[in-house]
């Protein structure tokens, strides 16, 4: 038996290292956003049991290079670079980091809103640039408008929080989220993402990237939102589409956008949107403040352990836990 967990990135926190070290295993890192053949190399010349997953793609070839895998546990909480069906498929649970960096990337949406609505980046140019661009100014009051939250998990609810001091007022949309989530924050429950779109003076998305959500911003949804609004993306730069947004606010219709993440990753040198001064642009890094890291960091290895050790895991943490039922009832189906 292997006493190592593959990390397909960079070095986790010194916490989760320590934990790693105190169940006797060791780590080893792949190169940062390798490809499947690099990861599968990685996996088959250590023999590891587990995997934090944090940059690179895990899908069935991955997983087929690696019949010792029995757990594979996401840095955070986003698992479109997981195939987590062929995960199931194979009886290895996908393991996410539930509310660890909700705090730090729902400060990231907000100081991406604020950048935007305040024209910090274009203001603080003009000043090194030698311009005074004071006379015929007129900012924007964002207090008082609607923010529209796309998802009613962790993050979203952490964003609507700090939203909420700032003086905004909100809506949400959410089919697969209870009541609850939306009465406790005062978050009015939109009955469809066309009637969030309608109210939303800033748009802040929170929601997976999966078929059915993959360009949900496009040209059609865009078109529905008020003049002037604003656009924040935290979550998938798979949910948008990239020149709709783009044309959107070029032609005045959208205000600007802040956006910490990219429909390909890392994008390319001649991005368009590197020469619109009305976006806002990070590098996928919302959740990665030290704080953060140690609480995700963390939480992907206790996992992990847990899997291994024949310990429980709260539901919700297994994001495949209905496809890893479904593949285990399938032989008794098929018996019958």
């Amino acid at each position: 038996m292997s006493k190592t967990i593959l990390v397909t990135g960079p070095d986790l926190d010194p916490s989760a290292a320590q934990l790693v070290a105190d169940h006797g295993y060791k780590t080893v890192h792949t190169p940062p956003y390798a490809d499947s053949a690099v990861i599968s190399e990685y996996l088959q010349e250590t023999g590891a049991e587990g995997i934090v997953s944090r940059m690179g793609r895990l899908d069935a070839a991955v997983m087929d290079a690696a019949p010792q895998l029995k757990v594979i546990s996401k840095h955070g909480v986003g698992v479109d670079n997981i195939d987590i069906q062929a995960a199931a498929d194979r009886g290895i649970p996908v393991l996410v980091a539930t509310g660890a960096n909700a705090v730090s990337v729902a400060e990231h949406a907000i100081a991406l809103l604020l950048s935007c609505a305040k024209r910090i980046l274009p203001l603080d140019a003009g000043l090194r640039d030698g311009r005074w661009e004071k006379p015929g100014f007129a900012g924007r009051e964002i207090a008082g408008s609607t923010m529209g939250l796309m998802g009613m998990g962790a993050i979203a609810q952490a964003t609507g929080r700090m939203a909420k001091g700032l003086g905004l007022t909100l809506i949400g949309y959410d089919p697969y989220a209870p009541d609850s989530a939306f009465e406790e924050l005062g978050v009015t429950r939109c009955d469809s993402f066309e009637e969030l779109l309608a109210e939303a003076n800033v748009l802040s998305l929170h929601c997976p990237l999966t078929p059915q959500t993959r360009q949900i911003l496009n040209a059609e949804a865009i078109a529905r939102m008020p003049e002037g609004a604003f656009v924040v993306n935290t979550a998938r730069g798979g949910l948008i589409d990239e020149p709709a947004l783009l044309a959107a606010i070029q032609s005045g219709h959208l205000a600007g956008a802040g956006l910490d993440t990219f429909a390909a990753e890392p994008p390319e040198a001649d991005h368009p949107f590197f020469a619109e001064p009305r976006i806002v642009l990070t590098p996928h890094i919302g959740g990665v403040t030290r704080q953060a890291g140690a609480r995700v960091g963390v939480d992907a290895v206790r996992g992990i352990f847990q899997i291994l050790d024949g310990q429980p895991v709260a539901p919700e943490r297994i994001i495949n836990r209905k496809l890893l039922a479904a593949a285990q009832a399938e032989p008794t189906s098929m018996e019958k």
